[in-house]
């Protein structure tokens, strides 16, 4: 088995991904690293398929959006993607999130709401 290369981190974030010619649908976000996640959907999407990818990171921001990740397995409801193409900023905003997540681990994650008490 395959050791991961990057940490991955629970996380509840809304997303929702499109194909080109094959499916598209709404998720939830369960693990994130800098390289890939896990989504639960009701939608049933094969390995190997491209998709984007937008994630509701938090409730006020615009989603982040993965511009092409390929889906690696899948199996009743859920599917492993890794990412494979994305603007500067939006990996910037990922790099942000995933060091966030490292600092913070237990304050993220319930439907994009990231925020703390001050």
């Amino acid at each position: 088995m395959e050791q991961r290369k990057t940490q991955r981190f629970p996380v509840r974030f809304r997303s929702s991904f499109t194909s080109l010619n094959v499916v598209g649908g709404d998720g939830n976000l369960m693990d994130l690293s800098l390289r890939g996640c896990r989504v639960e959907s009701r939608i049933e999407v094969r390995p190997g398929t491209s998709l984007e990818l937008r994630i509701q990171v938090f409730d006020d921001d615009p989603p982040l959006v993965v511009q092409e990740g390929i889906v690696r397995w899948s199996r009743t409801q859920q599917f492993g993607l890794e990412f494979v193409t994305m603007a500067p900023d939006e990996w910037a905003r990922l790099q942000h999130t995933v060091t966030q997540l490292e600092l913070h681990p237990y304050q993220h994650g319930q439907h994009g709401d990231t925020s703390t008490a001050a």
